[in-house]
């Protein structure tokens, strides 16, 4: 019997080479689609293409003899409106189309729990209001509707939205509260710190990406939220990454109201990476229900947030040097700090 082959989109980053990395032991053939290079210790166990997935000459190229399509590639917060919309709705297009012309037998789409917006009640259910905030959030609610409108059309869509997922290879944000750690600093919160606060870690949402491929249709197309189901507070996943580094540090409680004011005009004057919906939840309970996924595919996670966690420090203490020489705007390199690089000596 021939091999089951996948197409991995954005297949070098964070997600991407993680998921590579959880399928290869499991038999099946690897393609990546990424617009970066696959510059990994893996590149000769996939077949790894430069592309774009708004080019649909290359969708097409890349979707021949594919069986199973996970869509990671996404345009970030961090991004222009533009590009975000480009390539999160328009480039979902491209290969839903593609799949379908190419008989793939399903699409995995990796949405996000940014479909929310900002709720007022937790945990959420999958049924609850979608309401994006900003580009990146209005643009995942409107590839869930295409993924949706070819659902339709016969196509077996399995939809995740997982928490903030973190693990090996993965910076961005959580960068920074490593960066505060590793020299030995005190670290901000916004508000008490006691909301509970979800995270995921990256293996398990593999583990998600997986039983959806491999479910019986019936059971895998539907939408699904993915999180830890062992998970403490904010304060709690803060002191946990200060207590790996050794310093004695403690997070420190700011007044969440004059805090967010401050961190919302630096936005404004893109003098700081942390976008609204950041800030916005960062202060408030932030859980979705796995039931779902747990009763129809079986999921059960292996980590909760403090152990994802400390793997995903350990692995940026053994790669700082490394991290510190790269900035960008993806979740595999460190995000450029503007005035929070001034703000972390007063800590």
């Amino acid at each position: 019997m021939a091999r089951s082959t996948y197409l991995i989109t954005g297949g070098a980053g964070f997600l991407g080479i993680n998921l590579c990395r959880f399928l290869l032991p499991r038999g099946v053939a690897l393609r990546s689609l990424d617009i970066a290079p696959f510059d990994y210790p893996e590149r000769g166990a996939i077949e790894a293409i430069l592309g774009d997935i708004r080019d649909a000459t290359t969708v097409d190229r890349v979707s021949t003899d594919v069986d199973t399509i996970v869509h990671c590639a996404a345009a970030l917060p961090l991004s222009s409106r533009h590009e975000i919309f480009s390539t999160n709705v328009e480039g979902t297009r491209i290969l839903l189309q593609s799949a379908v012309d190419h008989r793939a037998s399903r699409f995995i789409n990796i949405s996000s729990t940014a479909v929310y917006g900002i709720p007022k009640h937790h945990p959420i259910d999958e049924n609850d209001r979608l309401h994006g905030v900003g580009p990146y959030g209005e643009s995942k609610i409107k590839a869930e509707e295409l993924c949706g409108e070819f659902r339709a059309k016969g196509l077996c869509v399995p939809q995740l939205r997982p928490k903030s997922f973190i693990g090996p290879e993965r910076l961005g944000v959580f960068e920074l509260l490593y960066d505060w750690a590793y020299e030995g600093r005190n670290f901000p919160l916004l508000g008490s710190g006691n909301n509970r606060y979800q995270l995921l870690d990256v293996e398990d949402l593999c583990r998600a990406i997986y039983l959806c491929a491999t479910a019986a249709p019936d059971q895998a197309n539907d939408t699904f939220n993915v999180g830890a189901t062992d998970f403490g507070t904010m304060r709690e996943n803060v002191q946990t990454v200060l207590d790996r580094a050794g310093h004695g540090k403690k997070a420190v409680s700011l007044p969440a109201g004059p805090a967010i004011c401050a961190l919302r005009l630096l936005e404004f004057l893109r003098l700081s990476p942390l976008y609204e919906w950041i800030y916005e939840t960062a202060a408030r309970d932030s859980v979705v229900s796995t039931k779902r996924i747990e009763t129809r595919l079986g999921f059960v996670p292996r980590y909760s947030n403090r152990e994802a966690l400390i793997r995903n420090y350990d692995w940026y203490v053994a790669h700082r040097e490394e991290v510190r020489r790269r900035s960008g705007r993806s979740h595999r390199v460190a995000w450029r700090k503007g005035a929070l690089q001034l703000a972390k000596l007063l800590f």
